[in-house]
C-alpha cells in the first residue's frame, strides 16, 4: 500500500518545537531578582558561550572539510544533507545548553522560597526542552529529507549524509565537553575539597564556576548531541536495511515496502507524542518523591508507546514479528536502565563506601570490579535483543530494535538533562549563600539527578550500541548491493581478522588520550587554584574574590586543544582500513571497535558512577561523615572515576557511531 502519513513526521517535529518553546517561556516566567543568584547564574552562562564559540570555529572548519570531501567523492545532495545534520546537532545541544543555564537559577530560587515540588517541576522542565529538541530536530530533518529523496527514489544515501553530520559534531562536543567539565571538576575538588577542606561549590573556589559551566557543556551539551547522533543513526540505518532487503525477505515482514521505509519515522514521531505525555506526567507528580515522579513519566511514556506501537506497524502494513522486535528494543532499553541504577546506587555503593575505612586502594578496587561486573547483563541483553529480533523480522529486527530503544528519547533525554540543572541550582544555592533549607531540597534534587544521570549514560550506552550494530549492518547490506554481491565477515578470513584486531585497540587508545587529556588540563587547573589561594589576599577568609574567568579560559583552552586528535580517528580510521585493506577489513574493524567500545563505555561508566555515589553516601554521615579519612579515600575515588563516566565512557558511544556512520557513506566506494 502507498503510505499517505510521512508528512507528518516534520509536522511533529515542528509541535515538539512549539511545546519545547512554551515550556521555556514558562520557566522564563519566574522573576529574578538581582543579586548574588543572577550574578552566578550570568557567570556561568558566559563561560558556556565562550566555551560553545571557541568549540564552533574548530568545529565549522572541520564540518567544511568533510562536506567538500562527501561532495566531491558522493555527491552534492549528500554533502548538503551533511552539513545539514551538522546544523542540527549543533543547534539542539546549544538550545539544551542555553535553556538550562537558564533554569538552574530558578530552580534556586524556587528551592529558597522551600517549594520543593515547583523546584523539580522547573528542574525538570529545564532539561526537557533538550529532549524535546533533539527529538523534534531530528524529526524535522530526517522527515524533510525523506521526503524530497527516499519517498521519490527510493534511495537512502542522502540521509546517510545527515546522520554522519550529527555524528561528527556529536563527537565534538562529547569530547570537547567531556574534557572541560572533569578538568575544571577534578582541580577544584582535590585543591578546595581536600587540599583547602573548604565545602563543594563554595564561592572561595577559583575551580567553582568553571565546574557549573562542565556541567551544562559536558553533561547536557554533550549528551544531548550524543543521543541525537544515536537517534538519527538509528532510523538511518533501518531505512538503509529496508532500501536493500531482497523481495523474499521483504514480503516476509510487510505487504510493501513503503511500510518499511516509513516505519522508523513512524515510530520516532509516535515517540515524540508520548514523550510529550510522559512530561506532562512528570509534572503531575511532582509533589511525590522526585525519582518517584521522574520514573512514573518515563515508565508511563514507555508503556503508552510500546501499545500504540502495535496499531501503528499493523496501519503500515508491517508484521507483528517486527512490533515484537521494537518491544525488545524497549525492554532492553530499560534493563540496561535498572542495571546502572543498581550498579551505581544500589548496594555495591555501600559495599564501596565501606571500604573506604581501609583507604583508597580498597576504594579503588572494589569500584573497578563493580564497573567489570556491570558490563555481564548489559551483554547478555545485547545478545539476546540481536538473537531474537534477527530470528523474528531478519535483520531489519535489529534496526527496530534500536529504534524502539530510542523512540522516547524526548522523555529519556528530559530525565537526563535534569540531573545538571538541578546540580547547577544546588551549585548557585551554595555560592550564594542560600538558607541550609535551601540546600536540603536542591541536595534531594540533586540526589535524585545523580541516580537519573547514572542510568542516562547507561542508556546511551546501550542505545549507541544497538545503533551502531544496526549501521555496521546497514554497511554490509550497502557495499553487497554496489559492488561486492558475496561479502560476508566470515572470522577465518585473514583481513577480518586484521579489522577486527584494529578496531578493538582502536576505543582503548581514544580513551587513554581522552584521560590523559583530562590529567593535564586538571593539572593547570590545580596549579591555578592553588596559587590563587596563595596569591589573592583574604581569599580563603571570604574578603575577596576568585579569578573564576582565568579558570574557565584554562578548562576551555585545555577542551579545544586536545579534542582534534580522537575525532581525526574516529573518521579517518575507517577511511584508512576501507580504502588499503577493503571492505571485509573494514567490518571487522567495526565489529572490534563495537565489542571493546561497549564493554570500555560500561565499565568506565558504571565505576565513575559507583565511586561518585559512594563519596555522596559518607557525605550523608556513613562511615565517618563528611571531612573524615574515609571522606577522602572516596573523594580521590570520586576523582578518578570523573574522566571514565564523564569524558571518556561516553564518548566511546559515539566513536563507534562515527566509525559505523563514515564506514556507511564510504560503502558505494568500496570496490574490494
Amino acid at each position: 500500500m502507498a503510505v499517505s502519513y510521512d508528512i507528518l513526521t516534520p509536522i511533529v517535529g515542528l509541535l515538539g518545537l512549539l511545546v519545547a518553546f512554551g515550556i521555556f517561556r514558562s520557566i522564563l516566567r519566574v522573576p529574578i531578582e538581582a543579586g548574588k543568584a543572577n550574578e552566578i547564574a550570568g557567570q556561568i552562562q558566559l563561560g558556556a558561550r565562550v566555551f560553545l564559540l571557541g568549540e564552533f570555529k574548530v568545529l565549522a572548519l572541520f564540518v567544511l572539510a568533510i562536506g567538500f570531501l562527501i561532495g566531491f567523492a558522493n555527491d552534492v545532495y549528500q554533502a548538503a544533507a551533511f552539513g545539514s545534520g551538522a546544523v542540527a546537532s549543533s543547534f539542539a545541544g546549544t538550545v539544551g545548553m542555553f535553556t538550562a543555564t537558564r533554569a538552574n537559577v530558578r530552580t534556586a530560587i524556587i528551592a529558597r522560597d522551600k517549594n520543593g515540588a515547583h523546584a523539580l517541576r522547573t528542574a525538570f522542565l529545564g532539561g526537557s526542552i533538550m529532549g524535546l529538541v533533539v527529538a523534534s530536530v531530528g524529526l524535522i530533518g530526517l522527515g524533510t529529507l525523506f521526503l524530497l529523496f527516499v519517498k521519490q527514489t527510493g534511495e537512502a544515501h542522502v540521509l546517510h549524509g545527515f546522520a554522519m553530520g550529527a555524528s561528527v559534531v556529536a563527537l565534538f562536543f562529547r569530547v570537547g565537553g567531556g574534557i572541560f567539565t572533569k578538568a575544571a571538576d577534578v582541580g577544584a575538588d582535590l585543591v578546595g575539597k581536600v587540599e583547602a577542606g573548604i565545602p563543594e561549590d563554595d564561592r572561595r573556589n577559583p575551580g567553582v564556576i568553571a565546574d557549573n559551566v562542565g556541567d551544562n557543556v559536558g553533561d547536557i551539551g554533550g549528551m544531548g548531541s550524543d543521543i541525537f547522533e544515536s537517534y538519527c543513526g538509528a532510523q538511518v540505518a533501518s531505512i538503509a536495511i529496508a532500501a536493500t532487503l531482497s523481495t523474499e525477505a521483504m514480503t516476509a515482514i510487510a505487504s510493501d515496502q513503503a511500510g518499511l521505509f516509513y516505519l522508523p519515522l513512524a515510530l520516532t514521531t509516535l515517540g515524540l507524542l508520548c514523550s510529550i505525555i510522559g512530561i506532562w506526567l512528570v509534572g503531575e507528580f511532582s509533589q511525590h518523591r522526585p525519582l518517584d515522579a521522574l520514573r512514573f513519566g518515563t515508565v508511563g511514556a514507555a508503556f503508552l508507546f510500546m501499545t500504540l506501537s502495535y496499531g501503528l506497524t499493523q496501519l503500515l502494513g508491517v508484521a507483528w514479528t517486527v512490533w515484537a522486535s521494537l518491544i525488545l528494543g524497549g525492554l532492553g532499553g530499560i534493563l540496561i536502565g535498572i542495571n546502572t541504577e543498581y550498579y551505581t546506587a544500589g548496594r555495591p555503593v555501600k559495599s564501596i563506601a565501606q571500604s573506604s575505612e581501609t583507604g583508597v586502594a580498597t576504594v579503588m578496587l572494589s569500584g573497578l570490579a563493580t564497573g567489570m561486573q556491570s558490563v555481564a547483563l548489559p551483554l547478555l541483553s545485547f545478545g539476546v535483543i540481536i538473537f531474537v529480533s534477527s530470528t523474528l523480522a531478519g535483520i531489519y529486527g535489529i534496526g527496530i530494535a534500536a529504534v524502539g530503544m530510542l523512540a522516547t528519547v524526548g522523555i529519556t533525554m528530559a530525565i537526563d538533562a535534569y540531573g545538571p540543572v538541578a546540580d547547577n541550582a544546588g551549585g548557585i544555592a551554595e555560592m550564594a549563600e542560600m538558607s541550609p533549607e535551601t540546600r536540603r531540597i536542591t541536595d534531594s534534587l540533586d540526589e535524585a539527578g545523580n541516580t537519573t544521570a547514572a542510568i542516562g549514560k547507561g542508556f546511551a550506552i546501550g542505545a549507541a550500541g544497538l545503533a551502531a550494530l544496526t549501521l555496521i549492518t546497514a554497511y554490509v547490506n550497502t557495499v553487497r548491493a554496489h559492488h561486492i554481491p558475496n561479502l560476508t565477515l566470515d572470522i577465518t578470513d585473514s583481513r577480518v581478522l586484521f579489522g577486527l584486531f584494529i578496531g578493538g585497540g582502536i576505543p582503548f587508545v581514544v580513551a587513554s588520550m581522552l584521560i590523559t587529556a583530562v590529567g593535564q588540563a586538571a593539572a593547570e587547573m590545580i596549579t591555578e587554584i592553588r596559587r590563587q589561594f596563595r596569591d589573592i589576599a583574604g581569599l580563603l577568609e571570604g574578603t575577596s574574590d576568585p579569578d573564576t574567568a582565568r579558570c574557565v579560559d584554562i578548562a576551555t583552552r585545555a577542551a579545544l586543544e586536545r579534542m582534534m586528535p580522537p575525532s581525526l580517528i574516529a573518521v579517518g580510521a575507517p577511511v584508512l582500513v576501507g580504502f588499503t585493506l577493503g571492505a571485509a577489513a573494514l567490518g571487522g574493524l567495526l565489529i572490534g571497535a563495537l565489542l571493546s567500545g561497549v564493554l570500555l563505555a560500561l565499565l568506565m561508566a558504571n565505576s565513575g558512577g559507583a565511586w561518585d555515589n559512594a563519596k555522596k553516601l559518607i557525605e550523608q554521615g556513613f562511615v565517618g561523615g563528611k571531612g573524615s579519612d574515609s571522606h577522602n579515600a572516596c573523594v580521590i575515588g570520586d576523582t578518578v572515576g570523573d574522566p571514565l563516566k564523564d569524558t571518556a565512557g561516553p564518548s566511546m558511544n559515539i566513536l563507534i557511531n562515527v566509525m559505523a556512520i563514515v564506514s556507511l557513506v564510504l560503502a558505494p566506494l568500496l570496490t574490494r
